[in-house]
């Protein structure tokens, strides 16, 4: 049945309504409470304000340990030799160990409530434990309420924050040391005590504002509400199918009347040449095992977890001790810590505009084996550098080069994968292998090279080097898999899939094993 010309435009305009209303209310709580969490010094690297204000937060909190280094935190501390390296190394236990559990649970405890819970933790316990669970939970709470193309401009966004947050939380630590002395504490304990405590407020606010899901977004008329359910469900396609038969209604008990297969008519517009399935959506889907094996051998989860990682390696290394590079071109005090925020300027600009680009084009890998180049000028530089402003000089080619490819590689797999806990395994699975970098990152860099740090940047750019050929290698995966099913050599999925659910072992929906779904390069 064709539609009209009114209904079309009826359509966009609920679009653009859905979405502002999204962007307005979810994004920026997320992102200033992530970037707090980044720039308090413990740690390493929906209303207006509140997706935006959690991920803010989280940056600001763990990036701003080298602004309290440079503050004096390491002199009254008395730690020599590589003991700063260690106790940064120490966060990435508890960081990784609790990213696939976090986001498995997800779902149960509602990421309205999940999500601030941990920047709350986080804010509370300033040694960090315990909160790696916050990105991967953001990255699949988003995917529930995005289709899958308008993803990155929101992480973009959000993800911009941190970048900003390098900026910000030098400015912080600029006026807070000048504290120092007030209560008898020094400047770089006053970082700690009050970033920790917005942290702690941001995330109690966070909880009322948050939605857990779309259907229950109070901040969306009736209407909106249910215009926004079925695009996302209409973007789903056939991934949310499963074969109808009397073994199917056996396993999931799922009622074959006319109206249910309506809906799941309905729902698989995309594919209107498909037998006719049952409909198993995310917010349906219960926990299998067989779905968290699924992630963990899912090839891209691999390719794409040795890219992160490199990336991480300068990610980490470049928030945690670029306060302490500058100090050695020869600056100290609040000079040192002004110093340090004009590099990430280009890097949120780049961010965002890379991030809305790859929405456009649908790609992901492509961008980052663009911007990959960038980054490993700005160590070649820094490497041969003779002078202190051709060292500065590339700390901006670094930050502009490696900030921008953050989106888009968390974009991937949410993008990839389908099957509510599949896509959490995947999502989660590969941050904490990537994370494995923080070790590597805190390591890197030591008072020992300054002023040159040539054995720094010779090991990272190493690892960005690694980046860029494991991100070649996902990319061709994924064009080799898209030209294998369009030529028709994955129909067999069907029928393996089949006999996984007659056979009782699974009530998941088909996800990205449906030979007409295709990989987003």
């Amino acid at each position: 049945m064709s539609v009209s010309v009114e209904e079309k435009q009826l359509e966009r305009k609920l679009t653009r309504r859905v979405l502002w209303k999204l962007d307005i209310h979810v994004l920026p709580s997320l992102a200033f409470v992530s970037l707090f969490i980044l720039s308090t010094p413990s740690a390493l690297p929906l209303s207006t304000s509140i997706f935006l204000k959690l991920w803010l937060a989280n940056f600001i909190d763990r990036a701003n340990i080298g602004n309290a280094r440079i503050a004096g935190l390491e002199r009254d501390l008395h730690l020599h030799g590589k003991q700063f390296n260690t106790a940064l190394a120490i966060f990435y236990v508890s960081y990784i160990l609790v990213e696939l559990p976090s986001n498995w649970v997800l779902k149960r405890f509602k990421p309205s409530r999940w999500l601030p819970f941990l920047v709350l933790v986080w804010g509370s316990v300033t040694t960090l434990s315990g909160l790696g669970g916050l990105l991967p939970g953001i990255m699949l709470y988003l995917s529930t309420l995005y289709k899958p193309h308008e993803l990155q401009q929101r992480v973009g966004i959000f993800y911009a924050s941190a970048s900003l947050s390098g900026a910000f939380g030098g400015l912080l630590a600029t006026a807070i040391i000048k504290m120092d002395g007030v209560g008898g504490l020094a400047g770089w304990r006053w970082i700690f005590i009050l970033e920790g405590i917005a942290t702690i407020i941001i995330a109690c606010v966070s909880t009322t504002f948050l939605p857990a899901d779309i259907q229950s977004a109070k901040f969306l008329t009736e209407e909106e509400r249910t215009f926004a359910v079925r695009r996302l469900r209409i973007s789903h396609g056939v991934t949310t199918s499963a074969p109808l038969s009397e073994p199917a209604q056996r396993i999931t008990g799922a009622p074959t009347s006319e109206k249910d297969l309506e809906k799941a008519t309905e729902t698989r517009v995309e594919s209107p040449s498909a037998e006719p399935a049952v409909v198993v959506e995310s917010e349906d889907e219960k926990f299998e095992w067989g779905e968290v094996v699924r992630g963990l051998l899912e090839p891209q989860v691999w390719m794409t977890a040795v890219s992160y990682l490199g990336i991480i390696v300068s990610l980490y290394s470049f928030s945690l001790f670029l306060p302490t590079i500058v100090s050695g071109l020869g600056y100290s005090g609040p000079e040192a810590q002004l110093r340090t925020v004009p590099p990430y300027v280009p890097a949120v600009v780049l961010t965002v505009v890379v991030a809305v680009a790859s929405d456009k084009l649908k790609w992901r890998g492509p961008f980052i084996l663009m911007f990959l180049p960038i980054c490993m000028a700005g160590y070649i530089l820094a490497i041969a550098a003779t002078n202190n402003t051709q060292r500065y000089a590339a700390v901006f080619l670094i930050a502009a080069g490696i900030y921008p490819c953050g989106p888009c590689i968390l974009s991937i797999l949410p993008n990839n994968s389908a099957g509510h806990y599949k896509k959490a395994t995947t999502v989660a699975f590969q941050l904490a292998l990537a994370n494995c970098g923080g070790f590597v990152a805190t390591f890197i860099y030591d008072s020992s090279q300054a002023p040159t740090y040539i054995r720094g940047h010779s090991i990272t750019l190493g690892f960005v080097i690694m980046a860029w050929f494991a991100m070649a290698a996902n990319v061709l995966y994924c064009v080799w898999e898209n030209k294998a099913r369009a030529d028709g050599r994955r129909e067999d999925n069907l029928r393996k899939y089949q006999e996984l659910w007659e056979a009782g072992k699974t009530r998941a929906p088909i996800g990205d094993r449906h030979p007409q779904f295709r990989f987003t390069l």
